[in-house]
């Protein structure tokens, strides 16, 4: 009887996160038009509790689409515009002398980042020092001003942006950042019949209400859940080889990855694969990861956390065309 009950018990899991995930999907779907991909593979990382890069030129509908998410989930958000003048105290807080009691104090006013969705906007225009005062939220979920530490609410996720094309007054995003973010995300131009549709609910009286599908706590149980999914020791290894194939001084790594590739992923890399091919296995009906699992969702986890080497970047080589090579020599 036990077995019957936790074969039904799962089931009625995977029925409920499969429906909340198509929900929120939908809801976003009234106001975002076209990006299918990049809504699915923001909302999996969001379970999953991660981070999120999403590169385009600007206009495409990225802080639309963070506003649009945190409506559906009713989570709070902010918006911080980087520019090279702000400070880290800009973003964190800092203390403020204020009077209480008859007394003057110290007093810590929050920054923008004490909040549950945290919009970066053109994170790669702010200052070094700025860029790593965020990391610190990023990775341990708090904030530290003047010794004290400040532990943000959670859920709490940094969807950041960055222009490809402007270079000029940037500071490219170091190594140990981007493999902070979870996945890497290009937003793509619509095509002629989604930009109908973006003119028609942007440009009109009347826009789509938004309403709230879940919750913070859902979203933490449904990455709780995910967790929990089960993969196979053959699965297990393709992905750890998938990795692997990444580095160039490996003696199993194709030769397009020798030729091409300075540096391959970190073990954080084949953590995040996991996490959102356990997700991608339950919102396609299975509860147990599958290889094709992995497939889907390996570019967006490794595409920024592989350099290509001197010749590569000459040649005008992706990461992501690596990624497919290697994917299509393990199969």
């Amino acid at each position: 009887m036990s077995v019957t009950y936790e074969n039904e018990a799962v089931e009625k899991e995977v029925t409920e996160f499969r429906s909340t995930f198509t929900a929120l999907k939908e809801e976003i779907g009234k106001f975002i038009v076209g990006q299918e991909e990049v809504v699915n593979h923001v909302l999996i990382s969001i379970i999953a509790g991660g981070h999120v890069l999403l590169e385009g030129v600007p206009g495409l509908g990225k802080t639309a689409l963070v506003n649009t998410i945190s409506k559906a989930i009713h989570l709070d958000s902010k918006r911080i515009q980087f520019t090279p003048d702000l400070l880290p105290a800009d973003i964190l807080g800092t203390n403020i002398l204020v009077e209480r009691d008859g007394e003057k104090v110290f007093e810590f006013q929050k920054g923008p980042v004490f909040t549950n969705i945290l919009l970066a906007d053109e994170i790669n225009r702010a200052t070094p020092k700025t860029q790593s005062a965020l990391l610190e939220t990023m990775q341990e979920k708090t904030v530290t001003v003047a010794n004290k530490t400040h532990i943000l609410d959670k859920p709490y996720f940094v969807l950041a942006t960055q222009n490809p094309l402007e270079m000029d007054g940037t500071y490219p995003l170091p190594e140990a950042q981007l493999d902070r973010f979870f996945f890497k995300l290009d937003v793509k131009m619509p095509n002629h019949d989604e930009f109908s549709a973006i003119l028609d609910r942007t440009t009109g009286l009347t826009r789509p209400e938004i309403k709230p599908i879940t919750n913070g706590e859902r979203i933490i149980e449904m990455g709780k859940t995910a967790c929990q999914v089960p993969i196979a020791d053959d699965v297990k290894n393709y992905l750890i080889k998938l990795a692997i194939s990444t580095h160039p001084e490996k003696d199993q790594s194709p030769n397009v990855v020798k030729q091409y590739i300075r540096y391959g992923v970190s073990p954080r890399a084949a953590q995040s694969i996991l996490l959102a091919a356990r997700i991608h296995a339950l919102i396609s009906g299975r509860y147990h990861v599958a290889k094709e699992d992995i497939n889907a969702v390996a570019i967006p986890a490794m595409r920024h956390r592989m350099l290509l080497s001197f010749e590569g970047e000459a040649e005008g080589i992706t990461t992501e065309q690596i990624i497919k090579d290697i994917i299509e020599l393990l199969k």
